[in-house]
């Protein structure tokens, strides 16, 4: 039955958007060459574009999309086999023609996790990994992209351009490591859905604290992985960790988009659902670094009210994640959990022996942290000044004035803060 243009345009940038991941892994896994495989999937949107608003919107629209893409790579194929052919008939070679495989539907799901391995390939920068990483699996347009990082579109699609180039002449196999290099590159996947995460639950810069659609497409990506790798315990690990923290998400601004910190949310508003979901995942992951996180996370999702939280235990967590992965962030973190498991006494002797650390001495929160434990103190003009250092040095709006407005009331003794404890 034919429909209305508008119609099915709608419906076509509709399940291109849920199912160009898969269509572009798909494809990938014929071309060897995700660049390749993104035009061949964008042609495949062309064609539905010409033919769906006559022909009507076919019963499984997102096949349709994957046929059409892979009877064109498979003709792309075939044409680079019969160049190579005859460039071998005068005595020369083609290097690079990748032999057809036949597409089992059983292989999707590994298609899309080799998409994933091979977007996060540590020969790519970070921003890259991360740039590419939204375009091929989480389906944003280059626009989208640049919006959520406050970049520019040209910025951002000679980012991505150039990752697709990077990984076409390391020649990076379209295939999911094995032994001792997944491992390592499993880690490089973790972390690049971590990232995107953290920049949208507390974004660096800008006017908002909040970018949810980063958040939503990090979890996204993290539950796709638990389900596509669900022997691995990090990977739970990481979408614990994830749903934890998205749990709070309504509470973490109020009505005006200004930040609300954990000891002011109200806890009715975190998001049941998503916790019951970290637990679940929590109890498949191990010991690592992104599970001892979702374990901190745990301990503040299993209190019903501040006062309740078992800040001895987060102390403890955060301990064992400095041991394996020491970091000068995570030991500002356990500092927070010491001041409110031992006062802020012992909290402000581990932040002053941090004080030195060249890698923090742009990072706002250290001059927070150290302003929130004066306060406790009743030191309250030296707590002033480290809020406005913190202040200065805040690059994100939202966060910049509520620093300064706590430094304004830092010398008002009756009203004492408790710090924020970090991933909150």
């Amino acid at each position: 039955m034919a429909v209305t243009e508008s119609s099915a345009t709608a419906a076509v940038e509709a399940v291109f958007r849920i199912e160009s991941p898969r269509i572009i892994a798909g494809v990938a896994r014929i071309v060897r060459d995700v660049g390749i495989a993104e035009e061949i999937a964008q042609d495949a949107l062309v064609a539905a574009l010409e033919q769906w608003p006559g022909q009507g919107v076919p019963d499984r629209p997102g096949a349709w999309l994957m046929t059409t893409a892979k009877h064109r790579a498979i003709d792309l194929v075939r044409r680079r086999e019969t160049y190579a052919r005859k460039l071998a008939e005068v005595g020369r070679t083609l290097e690079d023609v990748a032999p057809p495989e036949p597409a089992e539907p059983d292989d999707i799901d590994d298609d899309l996790l080799r998409l994933i391995f091979t977007a996060c390939h540590p020969v790519l920068s970070a921003q890259a990994r991360i740039a590419l990483t939204l375009r091929l699996l989480g389906g944003l347009t280059t626009q989208e992209i640049a919006r959520a990082f406050l970049s520019t579109e040209p910025a951002v699609a000679q980012r991505i351009v150039r990752a697709k180039r990077t990984l076409a002449t390391a020649r990076v196999p379209f295939e999911v490591p094995r032994g001792e290099d997944r491992a390592a590159r499993l880690s490089s996947v973790l972390e690049v859905v971590y990232l995107i995460f953290n920049e949208g639950y507390a974004a660096t810069a800008g006017d908002d604290l909040l970018r949810p659609g980063l958040c939503e497409d990090a979890l996204r990506l993290a539950r796709v992985l638990a389900g596509l790798a669900p022997q691995e315990p990090e990977v739970h690990g990481l979408a614990a960790l994830l749903e934890f923290q998205a749990s709070r998400t309504a509470a973490r601004t109020g009505p005006d988009g200004q930040p609300v910190l954990l000891a002011d949310q109200n806890r009715a508003r975190w998001d049941r659902l998503l916790i019951r979901r970290g637990f679940a995942a929590l109890r498949l992951a191990g010991t690592g670094p992104y599970a001892v996180q979702a374990a901190i996370a745990a301990c503040h999702a299993r209190a019903a009210r501040y006062e309740d939280t078992d800040w001895a235990m987060i102390a403890t967590l955060y301990g064992r994640l400095a041991a394996l992965t020491p970091s000068p962030v995570v030991e500002l973190n356990r500092a927070v959990a010491v001041s409110m498991a031992r006062g802020p006494a012992a909290g402000l002797e581990l932040v002053d022996a941090l004080a030195a650390e060249p890698a923090l001495r742009a990072y706002h929160l250290l001059p927070s942290v150290r302003g929130d434990l004066l306060a406790r103190l009743g030191r309250t003009e030296e707590a002033r000044a480290e809020f406005e250092r913190a202040a200065s040095l805040a690059r994100n709006a939202r966060e910049r004035a509520l620093l300064l407005e706590r430094a304004a009331a830092a010398v008002a003794p009756a009203t004492p803060r408790r710090p924020d404890a970090a991933g909150n």
